[in-house]
């Protein structure tokens, strides 16, 4: 008894949507302007962001972040209870729970979707590899035992570990349905996804922190329109036929802020750009020429020339920003010193033989470009012959992809929940960064049980990173995007979210 499914084009295509809510107000319609369309609505398959930002209205996990990014209950009436030695998970979950098809939530559910998400995403796979069991404990708690301690448990079932009715569960989904505060009711691709109100819907208590705390739907409606093109979206929000536009051009704050209908939004830390060190083939695999890429560098003029404003960045040796838990300055050496004769020293020493390093990088995010444009001036000034490659981003994945082929690439991620889940960490990322000092501060994490030796641990992680220098953190750069003035209580967070957001009347 269990149910279920709805999503640049033109802007004729929108406008008859969008319209309709701005045309009569009383019309409680909020009309969210994409970046395009998600290729699925299954964040397990795809944990994407564009899939994840609406998903998360739909569907729902056990764990959620905090303004801290530390994992809290969202399905789950409680933290877990942890036995002494770390292996055995009791996770209580909350009662009187409905799905949008008016079945009960359950156990039976929690555990059928985690096996599916242990099957088929690609976290969950690595989560299956320590997990014992997975059982139901009655109606209302699941029970995790684990073959080893393995502390990034609580935050990698918090984002794509989506829960559903275990009768609606197959290798492919047909039917989209959760516990969350809005329901799918139609999907036209290349169109829009159009979201209503679950009348039924029962919000976890709590201030309201990140994506924790109280979630009311108060539009009663949701319309997310696929729109690629970021001047469309741009002048979408700005005549009025968008309530919110994401991930626009710094170079449109300007213009969205001296218009009559709408409002920039900065999301301060929205992410970081690295430089990513082959420490498998080439010149690189000398630690001392990466330590030399450290000290030559200067952040500040990258991330400048970069984003032209320093509105939108900011430089920090600290992998993950302050406000995060994770933040240290720890370990942090050779960070935002620009010493190309320090560097040149350390070359000389190294015995450097002039190979050239080559740089990856695609204008198709031109950051990226801007970055590896300043990098390649400071490198050759202490003395690095540089390469700069300039590629489209798909040629850039795939030739990362072969040792043989590169020195360094430049990227950026979001700052993940728990710090174990960096790119980079994982031994078998383009880079292949393997060594004894950050195997065994690696272990030290995953014994860990309790936030505090977590941070420890963590402070111990970034330690082996500077000191192995794999990559250069270039700094942390701010999203940007704009919502209606006629819109109240958004407040932004990484994947934008639009419960507790009031429309215009």
């Amino acid at each position: 008894m269990k149910k279920s499914a709805l999503t640049t084009s033109t802007i004729a295509l929108i406008a008859g949507l969008a319209g309709t809510a701005l045309a009569e107000p009383g019309e409680d319609i909020l009309t969210v302007a994409t970046i395009g369309e998600p290729p699925t609505l299954d964040a397990m398959q795809t944990p994407t962001d564009i899939v994840l930002t609406i998903d998360q209205h739909i569907f729902e996990t056990l764990f959620t972040y905090d303004a801290a990014w530390r994992s809290v209950p969202l399905l789950a009436a409680d933290m877990p209870e942890i036995s002494e030695d770390g292996l055995t998970y009791r996770i209580p979950l909350r009662e009187g729970m409905k799905f949008h098809d008016g079945s009960d939530f359950d156990s039976a559910d929690v555990v059928a979707s985690l096996d599916r998400w242990m099957k088929i995403n690609s976290k969950g796979k690595e989560v299956a590899e320590v997990v014992e069991s997975l059982t139901a404990d009655g109606d209302n708690a699941v029970v995790f035992k684990l073959k080893s301690r393995y502390a990034p448990l609580l935050a990698t079932i918090s984002q794509a570990a989506i829960i559903l009715p275990s009768e609606k569960i197959a290798d492919t989904l047909t039917e989209f349905v959760g516990t969350g505060p809005y329901l799918l009711k139609e999907r036209k691709p290349d169109q829009y996804i159009q979201l209503v109100r679950f009348e039924d819907y029962k919000s976890p208590e709590g201030e309201i922190s990140n994506y924790a705390g109280k979630r009311e739907a108060i539009a009663k409606e949701i319309h997310f329109v696929p729109v690629p093109d970021a001047n469309t979206r741009v002048e979408g929000l700005i005549s009025g036929q968008f309530d919110f536009a994401d991930s626009l051009p710094v170079s449109a704050y300007e213009r969205v802020e001296a218009s009559d209908n709408a409002k920039p939004v900065i999301f301060e830390n929205s992410g970081w750009a690295s430089m990513n060190i082959n420490m498998q083939e080439g010149p690189l695999t000398n630690k001392d020429l990466r330590q030399a890429v450290q000290l030559a560098l200067d952040p500040n003029d990258m991330m400048l020339a970069a984003f032209g404003d320093d509105r939108f960045f900011s430089v920090d040796g600290s992998i993950f920003p302050e406000g995060y838990i994770w933040h240290t300055e720890e370990g942090v050496v050779r960070y935002d010193e620009a010493d190309p004769e320090g560097a040149a020293k350390m070359l000389s020493d190294a015995g450097y033989d002039g190979t050239p390093i080559r740089l990856l990088t695609s204008r198709q995010y031109e950051f990226h470009y801007k970055i590896g444009e300043v990098a390649k001036a400071y490198l050759e000034a202490a003395g690095f012959k540089v390469d700069l490659q300039v590629v489209d981003w798909a040629t850039l994945t795939e030739r990362r992809a072969d040792p043989g082929k590169w020195d360094i690439f430049i990227t950026h991620s979001n700052f993940p929940g728990d710090p174990t889940t960096i790119n980079t960490i994982n031994d078998n990322y383009p880079g292949w960064y393997v060594s004894d000092q950050k195997a065994q501060a690696v272990a030290t994490y995953m014994e860990a049980t309790s936030d505090d030796d977590k941070i420890a641990a963590w402070a111990g992680i970034q330690t082996a990173i500077y000191d192995d220098a794999p990559l250069f953190k270039v700094g942390n750069f701010n999203g940007l995007s704009g919502v209606s003035n006629t819109v109240s209580g958004y407040e932004p967070t990484y994947w934008p979210h639009f419960w507790n957001v009031t429309p215009a009347e």
